[in-house]
């Protein structure tokens, strides 16, 4: 059900819809992990190897009992959520971690919701369930491995680079680690990979989805969906097209765009658990159904944080589950603008505004970032910094990345006065590094700094 293969701007361009099919793997995919874990106690597929090949080791196989032993899931989406709810099945402990998930929809799934490295150090069994994201990859790295008990045991069934395989194969070798169970890879097919080369691994070729029922599940959900669009033009599911007529698509198209930039970059700048979002219209804008303009926000706002490929679809009910409020407001004025989309988004770490209108027809532009005034426009790699106003900041900013070889495009800059503080939205040529903005972050006068992608 994943589109990572499709080529959706591509597709976009040429008028073809794009349509998803989720949720008809979640179970399998759950059940994979389990029987991972499973595997993975029990020795089962060292033990079959050896027992073909003549041998009878009953010894060399002790295994562990899962029952009364803690799981630790990191990202409780669909499927974390099933896994749950089998591994309590097996009298498993589970505790959780998913800074996006609220404390009120954790409790109804009757999870304990801990930090991350509370989950590191309490976990006897850890699996993870986040989507690939530049937050996620290399979450479970050396530092995190060294926080584990010793004896751990990982699962991957999500992507591959989520858990750092250099450093899990070093974890294994020195004894940190007693186990990995791994379905996907930083690599696939992985090659020539240390971590084949050890007895602790066992590994499946990304087989979480390849079961009977889930290729009927979805094969009926995908002809259903042709079937609908064909006869009623209702593109369900669709992962690049709203479900609405050509004409009001061309009247929405540069609305849509400008929302869902708005919302990827909250999410990229925002810290905490999402708590409410309200978002209000104003000047030409309000004479328009916003209902697909408001899922295209969500859609945003979700897409870079879970697990789940978002969607105009399913956007509203993700931010459902999750907890997170989402408020509408109109009003005909919209200041010196003819409209205006400004949203507001609260976390349990605080609050942050973006402002946005459109240039022309169809150009966005973010106007507002909080206090700060701006005409930023939202595309590309951008880095947001907060600064000290003083003078000299720009000029350290300008030979750091100089120093690394990173090219500006263009810069925007807004203070709320002489010697308060401001914000520059620095549009470069390529993704910097992790060690570029640990780099930027120890600059004199520089509050914050964090890479936005749009």
């Amino acid at each position: 059900t994943g589109v990572d293969n499709i080529d959706l701007e591509a597709a976009s361009k040429k008028g073809i819809v794009v349509m998803n099919t989720p949720g008809g793997n979640t179970l399998s995919a759950a059940e994979h992990t389990i029987s991972l874990l499973l595997s993975l106690a029990r020795h089962i597929p060292q033990a079959t190897a050896s027992v073909k090949a003549g041998r009878w080791e009953k010894e060399r196989f002790m295994g562990t009992e899962v029952q009364g032993q803690t799981l630790g899931i990191i990202g409780l989406g669909s499927i974390g959520s099933v896994v749950a709810r089998l591994a309590e099945g097996l009298g498993m402990k589970v505790i959780g971690y998913d800074p996006y998930l609220s404390a009120e929809v954790a409790a109804k799934r009757k999870v304990e919701m801990v930090t991350l490295d509370e989950l590191l150090a309490r976990s006897d069994f850890i699996t993870v369930h986040t989507p690939l994201t530049s937050t996620t990859k290399g979450l479970i790295n050396a530092p995190a491995m060294e926080k584990m008990k010793k004896g751990v045991r990982l699962i991957n069934c999500a992507r591959g680079g989520i858990i750092e395989e250099k450093a899990l194969y070093e974890a294994i070798i020195q004894g940190k680690v007693a186990g990995a169970a791994l379905d996907v890879f930083e690599k696939e097919p992985p090659g020539a990979n240390p971590l084949l080369e050890l007895d602790q691994v066992i590994c499946t070729p990304h087989l979480g989805a390849s079961t009977t029922e889930a290729q009927i599940k979805v094969s009926i959900a995908i002809a259903q969906q042709v079937v609908e669009y064909l006869l009623q033009g209702t593109a369900r599911n669709a992962v690049n097209l709203p479900a609405v007529s050509p004409e009001t698509l061309a009247l929405l198209s540069p609305y849509l765009t400008l929302a869902e930039k708005i919302g990827k970059f909250q999410a990229q700048i925002s810290a905490g658990r999402m708590q409410e979002v309200s978002i209000t219209y104003s000047g030409q804008v309000v004479e328009m159904d916003t209902t697909l303009i408001t899922m295209s926000l969500l859609k945003g706002l979700l897409d870079p944080i879970i697990e789940e490929k978002v969607n105009y679809v399913n956007a509203p009910i993700l931010a459902k589950e999750r907890g997170i409020k989402v408020k509408e407001a109109k009003s005909r004025e919209a200041e010196d603008f003819t409209t205006l989309l400004t949203v507001q988004l609260h976390t349990d770490a605080g609050q942050n505004t973006v402002a946005g209108t459109l240039f022309g027809k169809n150009e966005p532009r973010f106007v507002r970032i909080n206090k700060f005034v701006t005409e930023a426009i939202p595309e590309g790699n951008i880095l947001f910094i907060h600064n000290q106003d003083k003078p000299g900041v720009i000029g350290n900013l300008g030979s750091l990345l100089a120093a690394q070889h990173i090219n500006i495009g263009q810069m925007h800059l807004s203070r709320d006065k002489i010697g308060g503080t401001a914000i520059s939205l620095i549009h470069v040529d390529e993704k910097v590094s992790p060690e570029v903005l640990k780099a930027l972050l120890k600059l004199p006068y520089i509050l914050s700094a964090v890479q936005v992608e749009l």
